[in-house]
């Protein structure tokens, strides 16, 4: 059985903090540990903070997360999406190091979701915006879920 989540807020820096806890409360009907949850909520930061920064650098857009948590297959996948400026060069910007945001940016953002999900795909049409697709299986516990 699936269950789905969505939810639509303004890329303003206070709410990177709602975005991970409300994909950390609804991951929790999977039952993960402790690590597990702590990774899933890192990625969504990073994945959020790069539409608040990356997406809609001089302006407030639009942030759309969609959350599908799947407990037969132990599976969530978190859809992070903007209309922002999107990105022209995919492979650029997922390499280590690589930032447009300037030089307080450490250009690390897609590194550490791919280091804490199974998979991370991104799609991209500059001038349309992004999504950042994470998905992440969760190891079921003694006694099943």
């Amino acid at each position: 059985m699936s269950d789905t989540l969505k939810m639509t807020f303004e890329s303003r820096s206070v709410n990177e903090g709602f975005a991970r806890a409300a994909v950390a409360a609804f991951a929790a009907r999977l039952d993960p540990n402790l690590e597990e949850l702590s990774d899933i909520k890192t990625a969504v930061s990073e994945a959020v903070t790069n539409c608040i920064v990356h997406a809609y650098p001089d302006e407030v857009g639009l942030i759309h997360i969609t959350v599908v948590t799947d407990a037969a297959a132990g599976v969530i996948r978190v859809s992070v999406r903007d209309s922002g400026v999107g990105i022209p060069d995919i492979a650029q910007a997922r390499t280590a190091m690589f930032t447009t945001g300037g030089a307080e940016r450490s250009g690390m953002g897609f590194t550490v979701m791919e280091s804490f999900m199974d998979d991370v795909r991104v799609r991209s049409r500059p001038g349309k915006g992004t999504t950042v697709t994470l998905t992440r299986r969760i190891t079921p516990r003694m006694g099943g879920r």
